[in-house]
């Protein structure tokens, strides 16, 4: 569903463009097909070989860009960024790309994911005399590579990112490079892709697809890519973690158009639909998603039961955020004004209705209640994910333990709760089943927000190490 109107909120977007004319023109069109990872703030940074031009603002990327001139941000490398700030508040000094000026030198940086020993290092570097200007983690990172002067670099830019612990994708653009780093783990996505002679960096590829770029690969975990004049170079800065992509990714955040680790997230949401079905069948009349995430879900559930897919709950394009609500009385009004019932289709059925999840229970409550007053008899809903018992603690607002509602109560208490005639998660091995095409070292994801595995601890440690290149 709309993740619980946002139980689950999502991460940031961050995109780069090398040796192109129109830099800036390429990362408005690339932030705006990654307009779905954040909603806050966006910006762009543009570098024309002397000097770093910047443009941002909050809110939505068509708003922030409406009042752009193109012709004052002309330059062939730029780096982009939309954001939903998991740390630091909605300032808009929080808004990315951070732009760091030095008397030889500038940086721009723009970063998805979470740095988890920020506090401690931003309270190290105020110890040596260093000034932070944002509540960002991200400008951490900016002054671990500037300490002692150093030159930005790929050593400096290497010793800064071994400092830190956590999930993150960096992209960030100096004056005549840009690099782009993956955390040893792998848990966020980052994408290399050409167009023409130029090379862009993006969250998911389905901004490739918007500016016309082909995919070339992946951004590897550890590993730190160079990309100059001279062409691509690449760097491995730590010992690569076994892959754990961030599940969530194809449960929710990622566009079903986007191939994430070289897995199409339509596909794999229809995989978790069928393998729902197979582990928790349900005797209905038809199948209905919640729209958007779960209507690949849906489609797969109801081809794997035999059962008819219907469009039972309609979405309404047209309303704003109802996530920002201060009360959970307004959103779960916002519930109403976003999602409708078809009364003429779900009247005297029984219905199964697939969810991507379900965080604090509020938002299902609701919708259920919405079916069954339009007439639905039964409501059994099918969540094609495993539950959400677990803060996440890499980049993606998770409510706290106390607010998850499969935290606290047993599958029977939550279809009370939620007014269900019968509620069923996917399996752990079911989602996995339906994500992992390729069971080596190069693909694996990240569940620690259902089973409570951190592949990455605040200390450091890191979870099944590969000591193979």
């Amino acid at each position: 569903m709309l993740a619980e109107m946002k139980g689950i909120n999502e991460e940031c977007g961050v995109f780069g463009v090398w040796g192109h004319e129109k830099g800036a023109e390429l990362t408005y069109y690339g932030l705006h097909a990654m307009q779905h990872r954040g909603q806050e703030g966006a910006g762009v940074v543009v570098s024309d070989g002397d000097n770093l031009k910047t443009h941002k603002g909050l809110g939505l990327v068509n708003d922030v860009f409406k009042r752009a001139d193109f012709s004052k941000l002309s330059g062939a490398t730029a780096v982009g960024h939309v954001r939903y700030s998991t740390q630091g508040d909605r300032a808009f000094e929080n808004v990315q790309p951070l732009v760091f000026r030095s008397q030889t030198e500038g940086m721009a940086l723009a970063h998805n994911g979470n740095i988890m020993n920020a506090e401690k290092m931003r309270g190290e570097l105020e110890g040596q005399g260093s000034i932070l200007q944002t509540s960002s983690d991200t400008e951490v990172l900016a002054h671990l590579i500037k300490r002692r002067g150093m030159e930005i670099s790929e050593t400096s830019i290497t010793e800064a990112i071994n400092k830190i612990i956590g999930a993150y994708a960096f992209v960030i653009l100096t004056e005549d490079k840009m690099y782009a780093a993956l955390d040893p783990s792998g848990i966020r996505p980052l994408s290399i892709g050409r167009l023409g002679d130029a090379y862009v960096v993006a969250s998911e590829t389905c901004a490739f697809d918007q500016i016309g770029a082909t995919f070339e690969r992946e951004v590897l975990p550890g590993e730190l890519v160079t990309i100059s004049d001279e062409g691509v170079s690449s760097t491995r800065f730590a010992m690569r973690g076994r892959r754990k992509m961030c599940a969530m990714e194809y449960v929710y955040l990622s566009r079903p158009d986007s191939d994430v680790n070289e897995v199409n997230v339509h596909a794999s949401r229809k995989r978790m639909g069928k393998e729902l079905a197979k582990e928790s069948p349900a005797d209905a009349d038809m199948v209905i998603g919640v729209p958007d995430s779960s209507i690949s879900s849906a489609i797969g559930y109801a081809e794997a039961s035999g059962l008819p897919y219907e469009m039972g709950i309609i979405k309404n394009r047209y309303v704003g955020r109802t996530f920002i609500q201060p009360s959970q009385e307004l959103r779960e009004q916002g519930v109403k004004l976003k999602l409708a019932p078809v009364r003429g289709i779900v009247a005297g059925k029984r219905i199964v209705m697939i969810d991507d999840s379900i965080v604090r229970g509020t938002t299902s409550r609701r919708i259920v209640q919405m079916l069954k007053q339009a007439g639905a008899v039964e409501v059994h809903v099918r969540i094609a994910s495993p539950s959400i018992q677990h803060p996440c603690y890499y980049g993606i607002d998770m409510s706290t333990r106390d607010e998850l509602i499969a935290a606290n109560n047993s599958i029977e208490e939550i279809g009370e709760v939620i007014g269900a005639d019968s509620v069923a998660y996917l399996s752990e091995a079911g989602l996995e089943e339906a994500i992992v095409r390729d069971k080596t070292i190069h693909q694996g994801i990240c569940m620690a927000c259902m089973t409570g595995h951190y592949p990455v601890k605040e200390n450091g440690e890191q979870e099944a190490a590969y000591k193979g290149c």
